[in-house]
């Protein structure tokens, strides 16, 4: 495991507040799920079982350095004293005005305030019943994820991974879809027109283009599957080589 760089600690990134949490496995998780997304800023208020917990630290595995720099709190109020503005995640309504935002918009949001020199805060309240109206009153607005609404209870390792990817999918530039080509080059424009000549000439002497009168649409088709096909150059030979294998073992049993 490669030792973790402390200006990762400083990175502008949200506090990640734990309120009130019971399991020491689950802390254990959120850190991992934090250190995942770049976030290595964790408080954790009045946890249930104290603090240091072993439990915890088994679970971090290799992010165990965010649970040691984790800072602990008795309340609510002194874990954000400093914060400029604090998210509350919550999948219930409250009855209370708040702006409610989907994770995508919050971390957006979020990331322009951290860059501008903002402190940013979530909470994540306790795994039986998440945070009381209390907690979500000190928030300015509501982080809501659109789950299943006949069963919308989250894992809190699972509302902090959530969260914490969308904080690192609003500052990177990833392409949708990339294509692994193992070192290898896509087949030219002429190396598929030869694969497919050769193709045809195998199909012929097989008798396949019959009736004559579909023949030259069959060939059609064929050299538009052709042209669909992502084929690399490594593709063709092994297409090539089938061929001639196919076109040996029909002359050995004629």
């Amino acid at each position: 495991m490669t030792p973790l760089d402390d200006s990762l600690f400083d990175a502008p990134t949200p506090l990640m507040v734990l309120v009130r949490p019971q399991m020491g496995e689950n802390i254990g998780a959120a850190a991992r799920a934090m250190l995942n997304f770049g976030c290595a800023r964790m408080r954790l208020v009045a946890p249930r079982d104290g603090w240091p917990n072993p439990k915890a630290t088994a679970m971090a595995s290799g992010a165990s350095p965010v649970l040691e720099r984790a800072g602990v709190f008795a309340g609510l109020s002194e874990a954000v004293a400093d914060c400029d503005y604090v998210y509350a995640t919550t999948a219930r309504g409250r009855g209370l005005t708040k702006p409610v935002r989907t994770p995508e918009r919050a971390m957006m949001e979020a990331r322009e305030m951290v860059a501008a020199g903002k402190r940013v805060a979530v909470l994540f309240g306790p795994e039986r019943a998440g945070l009381e109206n209390e907690d979500v009153a000190r928030a300015n607005a509501i982080i809501t994820v659109p789950v299943n609404p006949a069963f919308y209870s989250l894992n809190l390792a699972q509302c902090v991974l959530l969260v914490g990817y969308e904080f690192m999918r609003q500052g990177h530039e990833v392409p949708p879809e990339v294509l692994e080509l193992a070192g290898g080059d896509f087949a030219t424009a002429i190396e598929r027109e030869k694969l497919a000549d050769h193709v045809e000439g195998v199909l012929e002497q097989a008798g396949f283009f019959f009736p004559a009168e579909k023949a030259a649409r069959m060939r059609l088709n064929l050299r538009s599957m052709w042209g669909r096909l992502m084929l690399t150059r490594a593709d063709v030979q092994i297409l090539h080589g089938m061929l001639r294998q196919l076109a040996r073992d029909r002359g050995r049993s004629s």
